[in-house]
């Protein structure tokens, strides 16, 4: 049997110690495209996130990425109780809160636990909780996130639950555009995630897509630097959360729409965001690509 939820759920992984430098987050930042607009290289705003200065500053999605940052080897789908390929695998959403600023160099220890397994019918849902403190126990961060198994499904489990995070029925307070570059996977790939879907067209034809597609957690970490930009003046250390679910994918090339509601002083208390798929192609055009999406405020 592919995936026993008996044997998955509440399952403690092993630890994790790790540690990360200056250089990590900078790599990180150009990863998820800071620097990339004509101009960046001399804005203040823009050299919080790509010069190591006293003014540096880490977008909190550094820390979904700083347990495996330094991984050179495909992502490892060793989950007790869940015997899947990871050609079957895409990531389903993504949750961050951070205790505090993220500092630009440390050492953490993270320990993580299946929480949840779905049965979607034609797919699988895997969830995992994660926390990171410092190694003397000082929280830093918790992370949810899922992962999206298809073809394991039917096995006979819960469904699970069907949430959303709707968008105001307005006008959104601010936009802003990505234009994803033809090498954002390549080098965001160097940031710890080594998936093949994102660089070889072989496997990638082999997982059903054209060509490689653009890692979700690099879409992920755009969305959140561009929401920051657009209303809370570019200020990371201001961002207590950030969560999407993957509701479509990306690939090199396409532009990323990002549009921004301010309802801090509202009953959501959030930021809330839409990311979609600015193309004249009719078939791209619109395309979903972050859902449910949130920023939490400090």
């Amino acid at each position: 049997m592919p995936i026993d939820p008996t044997k998955a759920i509440g399952t403690e992984l092993p630890s994790q110690s790790f540690s990360w430098s200056s250089s990590d987050v900078l790599l990180y930042h150009l990863g998820i495209g800071a620097g990339a607009r004509p101009g960046d290289a001399t804005d203040p705003a823009a050299l919080r996130y790509t010069l190591d200065s006293d003014a540096m500053t880490v977008l909190p999605s550094f820390g979904v990425v700083a347990p495996t940052f330094h991984v050179t080897e495909p992502p490892s789908l060793d989950l007790p109780g869940c015997d899947i390929e990871l050609a079957s695998v895409l990531h389903g959403s993504q949750e961050i809160h951070v205790d505090g600023p993220i500092p630009t160099s440390g050492e953490a220890v993270a320990s993580t636990r299946i929480a949840e397994v779905w049965d979607k019918g034609k797919a699988a849902v895997i969830v995992q909780e994660g926390v990171a403190t410092t190694p003397s126990g000082d929280p830093l961060w918790t992370v949810r996130s899922s992962i999206f198994v298809r073809g394991e499904g039917g096995f006979g489990g819960e469904r699970g639950p069907s949430t959303s995070l709707p968008v105001p029925d307005r006008a959104p307070d601010a936009v802003a555009a990505y234009d994803v570059t033809e090498q954002q996977a390549l080098l965001y790939r160097l940031c710890g995630d080594r998936n093949p879907l994102h660089a070889d067209p072989a496997f990638a034809a082999k997982a059903g897509f054209p060509k490689p597609i653009l890692h979700g957690l690099c879409s992920y970490g755009i969305v959140l630097r561009e929401a920051t930009a657009l209303l809370l003046d570019g200020d990371a250390a201001r961002v207590a959360g950030f969560g999407a679910r993957f509701a479509g994918i990306v690939f090199p090339g396409e532009t990323i729409s990002i549009e921004t509601w301010d309802e801090t002083g509202q009953q959501a208390g959030k930021i809330l965001i839409r990311a979609t798929i600015s193309s004249a192609d009719p078939a791209r055009g619109g395309a979903p690509v972050l859902a449910d999406c949130y920023l939490e405020v400090r």
